[in-house]
């Protein structure tokens, strides 16, 4: 995590796919169940729709709003966690998906952030985005996930 004007992850991998398997990916919440560790997001994919990261129990653990949707290219959410209150007290961050060909391969790299220096929230996604996209690279590319589903609790 770097800190500059706020707080920021970025993350970069490269998945033996294609662009539209990627986002097909990215969007379909039965595919993300299995990479998400049991979460999985519900939107109206488009620029203005709403966002959410739902739990197996049935609690919304994050809200948002779609900013950027370029499909195969760009997916941008102004995102809000819901379901630890000094999270949610940070208020709004914005996480961007970028997916670009690379040979065989597609780079993806995702940069979350907000204006808030020393961000717990951040703090806590730069855990959490690379065992979601670990298991992304995994299914994509074996057909299996390395971490299984885990608890969410609050």
């Amino acid at each position: 995590m770097t800190s500059h004007a706020g707080s920021q992850f970025v993350y970069v991998t490269y998945i033996r796919t294609t662009p539209e398997q990627l986002w097909s990916a990215l969007l379909s919440a039965d595919f993300a169940r299995q990479y998400w560790r049991g979460a999985w997001p519900e939107a109206e994919w488009k620029v203005g729709g709403s966002w959410k990261l739902m739990f197996p129990d049935g609690r919304v653990g994050d809200v948002g709003e779609i900013v950027a949707f370029e499909p195969a290219k760009r997916l941008g959410i102004r995102w809000r966690n819901e379901f630890k209150p000094e999270f949610k007290a940070e208020g709004w961050s914005l996480c961007t998906i970028e997916i670009e060909p690379a040979g065989e391969a597609v780079k993806l790299t995702v940069t979350h952030g907000m204006e808030r220096e020393g961000s717990k929230f951040i703090g806590a996604v730069s855990g959490g985005w690379p065992q979601i996209l670990s298991n992304l690279k995994s299914l994509l590319e074996t057909g299996a996930v390395v971490l299984p589903p885990m608890e969410f609790k609050s």
